[in-house]
């Protein structure tokens, strides 16, 4: 069904427009001034609606896990085996998911994300990558990463960049400090962060190139980026809730779910994310969604793999950011959908008239217990196991069609 829709007793949640009581209309796949004659009705007994989350650096096209958590966009991630540096492979991802789900590709920065020869940007645009990755590591060549934003800035793309420096991360699983060492982990400094940061924000001044840093996680990373952005450069920022909620205390019993990229930070620099978010530093909260099964996970932590399942925990987890009185409901829908829906240049983040009618309609209240064993998605790695929270996707409606 995508003819018509009504959804009506719904407290609307618009990034734009605010928070409002009403119904809002759907005409095909469009957000519409009245549905068509005949159109279905969804009473949404008091529910709130918003736009569909636009998840932006995701590792896998999990659609289950997606359709479960309110996402209708995803901006995939180039770290596919083989890494999307072919216009072939970028078309093929883009059309993985139909017509569930849109899957918008970021194309490798390099060739099989080896850090050394630029892939060729303009196919892979035509063939609808939406923006430049440097995928799960620093492009540590500083005279290539100079040519990437150069050649990204030529094609007017984004490149979303992950921020550790190389030469101090190369064996690291864990943020130094008191439990790296007491645990005996291989450890980095957290200043690996901001060293990268820095790197590319002079890059970034010499090229004028666009850039978003995928996850910033530490307060002297933030620091640089508040400074950039209030020097004018095109400077954007995202989180995962997980370093928002959890610091390096969480790798403690040594569990592996919580042994991520970039890793978890001390405290202090948890404290610091979260100002960050307050003062609007931080332009973005994403699921880093990267499923892993047992193979990659029940093992020692310094082998583990790093990642979480994420898509799932989303919206319930960035609802406690509401909860606390951080920002307000409005900020996070921005967070999750308009933010970064403008900064990969899709649609999405916006329930006025005229637009996509990627939506999700959720109880703000609903409790439930994160339990990874019962997640829709591909696997179950959370580092928020069996964490009691609040917040439920009820459904989830992509172009007009609901879902699930």
């Amino acid at each position: 069904m995508n003819g018509g829709l009504t959804i009506a007793n719904a407290i609307l949640v618009d990034p734009v427009g605010g928070i409002k009581t009403g119904s809002l209309a759907v005409s095909k796949d469009r957000i519409a001034a009245k549905a068509p004659d005949g159109a279905e009705t969804i009473d949404a007994k008091g529910a709130h609606l918003a736009p569909g989350i636009v998840d932006l650096g995701v590792f896998s096209v999990d659609k289950a896990a997606c359709i479960a958590g309110g996402i209708t966009r995803v901006a995939l991630m180039p770290d596919l085996s083989p890494p999307l540096d072919d216009p072939g492979l970028v078309q093929r991802s883009a059309l993985a998911a139909k017509p569930d789900l849109w899957v918008h590709p970021l194309a490798a920065a390099t060739r099989r994300l080896e850090g050394r020869e630029l892939a060729e940007y303009a196919l892979m645009v035509r063939a609808g990558a939406r923006a430049v990755a440097t995928g799960r590591s620093q492009v540590a060549d500083s005279g290539v990463m100079h040519r990437v934003l150069a050649y990204a800035a030529s094609q007017g793309l984004t490149v979303i960049a992950h921020a550790e420096d190389e030469g101090l991360v190369r064996n690291a699983v864990a943020t130094s400090g008191e439990t790296a060492s007491r645990l005996g982990l291989p450890s980095a400094p957290a200043r690996a962060e901001a060293m990268a940061i820095a790197r590319d924000l002079a890059l970034v001044e010499e090229t004028g190139a666009a850039i978003h840093f995928r996850q910033v996680t530490t307060a002297r990373g933030l620091a640089l980026i508040r400074a950039a952005k209030t020097q004018g450069h095109r400077v954007t920022c995202g989180i995962t809730p997980a370093h928002v909620f959890l610091s390096d205390i969480a790798v403690t019993d040594f569990r592996t779910f919580a042994r991520l990229s970039p890793p978890l930070r001390s405290e202090a620099d948890r404290q610091a994310c979260l100002e960050a978010i307050a003062d609007g530093t931080i332009d973005v909260l994403c699921s880093a969604h990267d499923p892993r099964g047992p193979e990659a996970k029940r093992l020692p932590f310094a082998d583990a793999e790093p990642g979480m399942a994420g898509a799932e925990t989303l919206l319930a987890l960035g609802l406690g950011l509401v909860r606390d009185g951080l920002i307000d409901l409005p900020r996070l829908m921005a967070m999750l959908s308009a933010n970064p829906a403008r900064i990969i240049g899709v649609e999405g983040g916006s329930l006025g008239e005229g637009a996509a009618a990627d939506l999700m309609l959720f109880d703000p209240d609903a409790p439930w217990i994160i339990d990874g064993s019962r997640f829709a998605g591909q696997a179950g790695n959370t580092p928020f196991d069996m964490l009691p929270t609040q917040g439920k996707v009820l459904k989830t409606i992509k172009g007009g069609r609901p879902l699930g």
